[in-house]
């Protein structure tokens, strides 16, 4: 059973070692980094800029022993504070496939809801991140009208937006 609680900066060291090649770093990532690989400290000095903003939450999945299994953000995307965006959704790359990723989601989605007053949750998954798109049509998420490309390896990706409400639409 895990248990979601704030990212600490030392949680950084085990994260950056989940995604073993930069085709999976940059499915996780997309262009948010301009280097591979990265440390702890890019990882740490990112999120404290984006902590300033006040609308951007670090999170970190621990099992029954504190050991960081799985690690997403939460940010605002609308001044109303209605809709969180999750973003660097990872799990321990040797838990994968056992059902921790969605135990996290729906650890999130209650955390973006019941404390951060979401009624709609939003993310991006590659088209070709074919688990990961599993595991978020399995917690509920439903794909949006419209996508965005990136250019990746000289590839074109399609970023999927799915949704998920957290109320019921009025």
């Amino acid at each position: 059973m895990l248990k979601l609680r704030e990212f600490i900066p030392s949680d950084a060291e085990k994260i950056v070692t989940w995604t073993g090649c930069e085709r999976e770093f940059r499915m996780w990532c997309a262009d948010r980094y301009d280097h591979f690989p990265i440390n702890a400290e890019d990882m740490v000095s990112m999120y404290e800029e984006h902590e300033k903003t006040g609308a951007f939450f670090p999170m970190t999945a621990v099992d029954e022993n504190d050991n960081a299994v799985g690690h997403l953000i939460l940010r605002y995307t609308d001044e109303v504070h209605e809709e969180i965006r999750f973003g660097f959704v990872i799990v321990d790359s040797s838990l994968r496939g056992r059902g921790a990723g969605r135990e996290m989601l729906e650890l999130a989605k209650r955390y973006a809801s019941g404390v951060l007053g979401a009624k709609r949750i939003t993310l991006g998954v590659f088209g070709n991140n074919i688990p990961a798109l599993k595991s978020y049509k399995a917690a509920g998420f439903k794909e949006e009208d419209g996508s965005t490309e990136f250019e990746i390896f000289g590839e074109k990706w399609k970023c999927i937006e799915m949704i998920y409400y957290a109320l019921s639409k009025n």
